[in-house]
């Protein structure tokens, strides 16, 4: 399981001179699906002001092909992200799939690559399903089915016909493991049965006769296990007690042992080896005192390119295995990274680059010198990259004395006197406020003069698994301080309005707007809810149940009487008569974290104490509005938000 996960929010405004649309001025019909109550008409003006804004793409490295120097990216050129195939670095991205539903990943056959294996779902319902694309005539044939079940996290054996991957078809809780021939359907088979929903394949052997398994049971704590595919047994190769977290896992080449990260030693993950036969772990990097978020051996095993994340930027560095010395790689941009996979015959692995002024683009990397090859170059819009604010890290001392930190974008020199904020808080809660692309948000810096704050509160991920556990359980509202700390941070800086502050974020990020809506209803103009969560208690009732015990452990357990006392005495839903403050509510209809119903409870709440409330539903959209269309009219609507109830009197 992933180490955070957050919906994502589209933020922006509109200041100028503050216009107040005329009755009968030309709005903007929203999309089909989505549903209004309580918004007025988005002027015309507005989306044609913020059009350019829009108007950006990302692509993300999916594969390479087995025998050709070409790539997978996913992109988007029409509403979603669809598979495209690029044959040489900066050449036309040429478009594969064609569907309404975005493309989640893509991989080749490793055989040949006649055909590619790629998941997706319905309308944002995160029931994702396997599909095999036959490139010679374009047909599409669905390889796993069931309505409620997720299907993914594939991994190709070493021979290339068979891969592993999870599902919870079986009884929609519990995260099996299944194999498949993806050339004959009827080759899918259930290779372990598996407790629990945290369960991820890792590795196949290099004989194909063992799967490494991780068991995900929080942030803080999983283990490894190996299956053996010709008996079915399983074995658990971490022994640790307690909160120890072990990430990714790879087999070593010569199949004896595990490359891993792990924090058992310490309060990050570091680059580990594992013995198979003793169980002893040692520590391969251990002079880096950040999080090692990601890793891949070479093909041959003897390189290990890895990055870590040092204060929110990626450093991508390769580890020669056998000496056991490690080198930055130069040349390429600062930013976050994800790496893709080494080429099966070459020298060569991907990874996918992301800054804030630049979307995520796909590039590689020659092992042997180091130098970096940029394969696509994603359109900014109107955008001018190089125009595009920076982040640049603040901190300040919370309630506790502690130090939290986050990044503020500041706007252009060209804006005078303080400036209005914007507060984004991410999800998780264990995610972490990093310098991406800001897509849509820039709208706010360039043209009207906002500054934007993404702090990162206690619990976010980065910096330590004791600071990940800060907020835990009954230690909830701790993080809701530490937004309040900020404020009297924004209080301070002559540059900075606090008379004017709007407070946004999504999922657990919602939650966190919503609490501070509650506890600072004095201090801020307005919130922007998206996804967020109510109440903790009906949202574990109600959240999908292959999630439900592994929210339990970060957020409390329901049917512990003390904590379901402590989530009746926090739950915004209980506490809505104190937000005084104009608030907007964004929901997709089918998302399975935080489901529809934290929504509906929340705003029929508000509403009963006169409070200016917004409320926005998409019926094609999960957690988060996946679909530009969709987007795009939550982005306009938000700007009419801020408007009226953050820059308007």
């Amino acid at each position: 399981m992933p180490r955070a996960s957050a919906a994502v929010v589209w933020l922006s405004a509109a200041l100028v001179a503050l216009p107040v649309a005329p009755a009968d001025e030309a709005a903007v019909a929203p999309p089909e699906a989505i549903s209004l109550d309580g918004l007025p008409p988005v002027p015309r003006r507005i989306a044609e002001q913020a059009r350019r804004f829009t108007e950006f793409r990302a692509a993300a490295l999916q594969d390479w092909h087995p025998t050709e120097r070409q790539i997978l990216v996913t992109t988007r050129f029409g509403d979603t992200a669809q598979i495209h195939r690029v044959k040489a670095p900066g050449a036309a991205r040429a478009q594969l799939t064609f569907g309404t539903e975005p493309v989640a990943a893509a991989t080749y056959d490793p055989r040949g690559g006649r055909f590619v294996v790629f998941t997706r779902d319905t309308g944002g319902n995160e029931f994702t399903h396997l599909h095999r694309l036959d490139l010679a005539d374009g047909r599409i044939e669905p390889l796993t089915d069931g309505a409620r079940a997720q299907n993914g996290g594939l991994v190709w054996n070493r021979a290339g016909d068979r891969f592993a991957y999870t599902s919870t078809r079986r009884n929609g809780a519990d995260r099996d493991v299944w194999v498949m021939d993806p050339s004959d359907r009827a080759t899918d088979r259930m290779a372990a049965e598996l407790p629990g929903g945290g369960w991820s394949v890792e590795d196949w052997s290099p004989d194909d006769r063992q799967l490494v398994l991780r068991e995900y049971l929080s942030i803080n704590r999983s283990h490894l296990h190996l299956l053996d595919l010709q008996t079915g047994q399983r074995r658990r190769i971490t022994a640790d007690a307690g909160d120890v977290a072990h990430g990714k896992a790879r087999f070593a080449a010569d199949g004896r042992s595990l490359l891993v990260t792990s924090d058992r030693d310490g309060e990050f993950l570091q680059l580990c080896r594992i013995d198979l036969a003793s169980g002893e772990q040692r520590t391969v990097v251990g002079d880096i005192p950040w999080d090692i978020e990601d890793f891949e051996p070479s093909p041959d095993g003897g390189t290990v390119a890895f990055t870590a994340n040092e204060a929110g930027a990626s450093v991508l560095r390769l580890l020669d295995l056998g000496a056991g010395k490690h080198r930055p790689v130069p040349g390429l941009p600062a930013g976050v990274m994800r790496l893709g996979p080494w080429r099966r015959a070459g020298g060569e692995f991907g990874v996918s680059i992301e800054s804030a002024r630049s979307p995520a683009d796909a590039w590689s990397v020659d092992a042997a010198t180091g130098m970096a090859t940029r394969w696509t170059e994603s359109e900014t819009g109107g955008l001018v990259a190089a125009t595009l604010p920076e982040a640049e890290s603040i901190r300040w001392r919370s309630f506790d004395d502690r130090e939290i930190s986050g990044f503020l974008y500041r706007p252009p020199r060209r804006f005078a006197g303080p400036r209005p904020v914007v507060i984004v808080i991410h999800g998780g809660p264990e995610g972490q406020s990093r310098p991406v692309f800001l897509g849509r948000s820039n709208f706010l810096l360039d043209e009207l003069g906002l500054a934007l704050i993404y702090p990162n509160v206690r619990g976010s991920s980065g910096f330590g698994k004791t600071f990940l556990k800060l907020d835990n359980g009954l230690e909830r509202m701790a993080s809701v301080r530490d937004i309040s700390a900020l404020l009297d941070w924004v209080s301070r800086q002559p540059d900075l309005d606090a008379s004017r502050v709007m407070v946004t974020g999504g999922s657990y990020g919602g939650f966190m707007t919503l609490a501070v809506s509650v506890a600072e209803a004095d201090r801020i103009r307005c919130g922007l809810d998206v996804v967020g969560i109510s109440h903790f208690g009906t949202f574990l009732k109600n959240t999908e149940s292959y999630r439900r015990d592994l929210r339990r452990v970060e957020y409390g357990d329901e049917r512990d009487p003390a904590l379901a006392a402590f989530f009746e005495s926090i739950a915004p839903l209980n506490n809505a008569g104190r937000i005084t403050k104009p608030l907007f509510v964004v929901q997709g209809g089918n998302d399975p974290r935080v489901p529809r119903s934290e929504a509906d409870q929340m705003v029929a709440k508000v509403r009963g104490n006169g409070t200016p409330l917004w409320y926005m539903v998409a019926a094609d959209e999960g957690h988060g509005f996946r679909k530009k269309a969709n987007a795009d009219y939550q982005f306009w609507a938000t700007v009419l938000f801020v408007e009226r109830h953050l820059l308007g009197d």
